[in-house]
């Protein structure tokens, strides 16, 4: 009767192990020679400048890396900056394995995407949007880049510094969930001045609006375009209406659009002779939005914030990324290798501390930690975004350069004389 229980013991634990894996089971995207990680970008549509150099940056940090015996991996899909095609290759990331998605692009794409990842319990590392909903976001969320608030909040403290007043501040901005973002960080620049209350009401009624393409233009301060077209008659139409009806000036314009369609629309406005100074947000595409602004031939009065190092900078990581990308170096691919380079920290350190390469581990790598990453500070002590940086940069002579404070006084002078002058 011994030996039978002693059977039955010993069946029963081999069942437990066939219905329970164990603990030592590989993760997803790690396999006994490799790591993937996945990244959804747009590399076919209006915006892959964005998407490309992303895609590229993220490779040349990978390149040739290995860690523990296994070689670093990105998979890259293309989703065209467009939700319903993002949705599809998450799916068909997922079956494939990989580890986590990594320098996603877009905000919309996002926004359509988390909840999956949420669901799946798969990271999100270093996606190129400052969007408040990945800060801190439900799920596994790693970013490495400043916020969108912060970004616009740089741009408008500085105009108020320098005499402009929070009513002669507009925007012109994605009609969706990433102009939105802006949209909120405009609202949060301007929330403590005095004498906003209509404004402060009808950028809540923008930002409220729901359905997949609401109206949004005549409701304020804000002109907006869809998203993947370029009209910006609408908009602009939109920005003279809450001139005329305020009795103010848009003297400061913040844009939150890609490259092509904010290029499209300060064209469209400086055609139509409004002296009006652009800022715009990194997403925008700094090197892809250099090109388009020389062919409509602008180059005054236009300020984009910058999340990474400028080219000039004497930081080991920007010198790195030089070198590693030769002609495909800019604002967007170092960005992008920045994302690599972050993911490689962790990496390393499972390898250091000889940990397994699982998700839970690798997130630990970054929560609640400090670190130099080749010069440049990441800080995950308080939130799960790594940098704050926030550079304010200045179109002028086929480059973008640090945006000095006498340039304000230049343009506001300019502004005064159009005015009188009309």
């Amino acid at each position: 009767m011994k030996n039978k229980n002693k059977q039955y013991t010993a069946i029963a634990g081999l069942l437990s192990l066939l219905c329970f894996p164990l603990t030592t089971q590989a993760e997803d995207g790690v396999t006994g020679t490799e790591i993937v990680i996945g990244g959804i970008m747009d590399l076919e549509g209006r915006s892959s400048g964005l998407g490309l150099g992303m895609k590229v940056g993220i490779e040349a940090a990978l390149q040739g890396q290995s860690v523990a015996g296994h070689k670093v991996r990105f998979l890259a899909v293309n989703d065209s900056y467009t939700p319903d095609k993002t949705i599809s290759a998450t799916q068909q990331l997922i079956q494939q394995k990989v580890l986590l998605f990594a320098g996603n692009v877009g905000t919309p794409t996002a926004q359509a995407i988390l909840p999956i990842l949420e669901k799946q319990k798969i990271p999100a590392v270093g996606f190129f949007t400052g969007a408040g909903l990945l800060r801190p976001g439900k799920g596994d969320i790693i970013n490495y880049r400043a916020s969108y608030v912060q970004e616009t909040k740089a741009v408008i403290d500085a105009a108020l510094q320098h005499g402009i007043k929070p009513t002669e501040v507009c925007a012109y901005v994605q009609n969706d969930a990433f102009g939105m973002a802006g949209v909120a960080g405009i609202r949060e620049a301007l929330q403590t001045s005095k004498g906003m209350e209509t404004t402060l009401k009808a950028l809540d009624n923008i930002i409220a609006a729901e359905g997949d393409e609401p109206v949004r233009n005549q409701l304020g301060p804000v002109g907006v375009y869809t998203r993947n077209t370029f009209i910006a008659r609408d908009g602009y139409d939109s920005l003279k209406a809450w001139e005329q009806k305020q009795g103010t000036d848009c003297k400061l314009v913040v844009t939150v659009g890609t490259y092509e369609a904010i290029a499209r629309f300060i064209a469209y406005a400086s055609n139509k002779a409004d002296p009006w100074i652009f800022s715009a947000v990194s997403f925008t595409g700094a090197d892809d939005f250099r090109k388009t602004l020389n062919k409509f031939n602008l180059h005054d009065r236009i300020i984009m914030t910058q999340v990474v190092p400028l080219p000039d900078s004497e930081l080991p990581i920007v010198q790195e990324a030089r070198t590693a990308l030769g002609k495909e170096y800019g604002y967007v691919s170092q960005e992008g290798y920045i994302v690599g380079k972050l993911l490689m920290h962790g990496l390393r350190q499972l390898e250091t501390e000889k940990k397994p390469i699982t998700r839970a581990n690798l997130l630990a790598t970054f929560k609640g930690q400090q670190f130099d990453l080749d010069g440049l500070n990441m800080n995950f002590s308080d939130d799960n975004q790594g940098s704050n940086l926030v550079v304010m940069t200045q179109y002028s002579t086929e480059k973008w350069q640090s945006l000095q404070d006498s340039v304000w006084q230049d343009w506001l002078d300019k502004q005064q004389k159009t005015t009188t002058t009309n």
